[in-house]
């Protein structure tokens, strides 16, 4: 089996920072794609940034330039550095990883069990 837990959400006022850690382990051979995912109350679930494992990165729109994703391949770790935070960004935050368990086998979607985050205004 494999498992994504979540990290490092909180409560923090506007203009604050924060950084998500999210870690993969169990039965992996390859971790292709990385990311993280929000939803807010009442919201369907959004994209908020993706990273490949050459390190190729993708973001919303609303959070370029004040997040950053990374990834640590030999921990198979992401990281989601979350800068200038807006009340907006409240939602709980999904880790979300295309897992290969084996070498012949095809990726699946795994997911965190969701971390709260919180900006207050």
């Amino acid at each position: 089996q494999v498992q994504l837990v979540e990290s490092g959400g909180g409560l923090v006022q506007a203009g604050g920072s924060l950084r998500l850690s999210c870690a993969a382990s169990g039965s992996i051979f390859s971790i292709n794609g990385m990311g993280w995912y929000r939803q807010a109350p009442g919201k369907q679930r959004e994209l908020v940034a993706t990273i490949t494992s050459g390190g190729t990165t993708n973001y919303q729109d609303s959070v370029r330039g004040r997040f950053t994703i990374s990834r640590d391949n030999a921990k198979n770790t992401v990281y989601l550095q979350m800068n200038s935070l807006k009340p907006e960004d409240t939602a709980v935050y999904y880790c979300n990883a295309k897992v290969r368990k084996y070498s012949w086998s095809p990726e699946y979607d795994y997911w965190g069990q969701g971390t709260q985050v919180t900006v207050s205004s």
